[in-house]
């Protein structure tokens, strides 16, 4: 089975409205966001890993945003987290240290839902709130190709893995995950 890809914002149907909103900014600031395609995919494998395997695709092209939230003396720091599939977010020590919180952890999905205005399992760092960085593993940009979410389930955005540094309130961090076993 193959996927139908076109330019993201000539199939804005597929798209969260708050991933939309970016895509037009980016455009508007001068970003070729026609390198950023969109494809409509069955909601059901919207998890990384059924539509991996249902798709035959490698694990190391997908991307996964994550959010997460601390806080530090009654204040509230939240940040994004994009990492590829086959690595896991280093959140205790380097997430932790880079929101400067004793503690961090995900944020709960009703949380993370309501506050992106994104579906669970389409979250993406694109149309994020703007004062939540986006930290994004340096193995992400090495990949030719990466897919993530759109925002909806039922969709998913494939752009160069270079375009990750190009997103809004992006910081590249050097090793931001580890690579799982087995």
């Amino acid at each position: 089975m193959t996927l139908d890809w076109s330019p993201a914002l000539d199939r804005s149907d597929l798209l969260a409205e708050p991933v939309r909103r970016a895509l037009e900014l980016m455009a508007g600031s001068g970003v070729d966001v026609t390198r950023i395609e969109v494809a409509e995919i069955d909601p059901d494998q919207a998890d990384t890993a059924v539509l991996v395997e249902s798709m035959s695709w490698d694990l190391r092209d997908m991307a996964n945003c994550i959010v997460i939230s601390g806080s530090r003396a009654g204040e509230e720091r939240v940040c994004a987290a994009l990492v590829l599939g086959h690595t896991r977010a280093d959140v205790n020590t380097v997430i932790r240290k880079r929101l400067d919180v004793r503690k961090c952890s995900f944020m709960s999905m009703e949380d993370a839902v309501a506050r992106t205005g994104m579906e669970y399992g389409g979250i993406t760092p694109l149309g994020l709130p703007q004062d939540w960085p986006v930290l994004v593993d340096s193995r992400v940009l090495e990949r030719e190709e990466i897919v993530i979410g759109s925002g909806l389930r039922r969709s998913k955005l494939r752009l160069p893995g270079v375009m990750a540094a190009d997103l809004p309130s992006v910081e590249v961090v050097e090793a931001l995950a580890r690579e799982t076993t087995g």
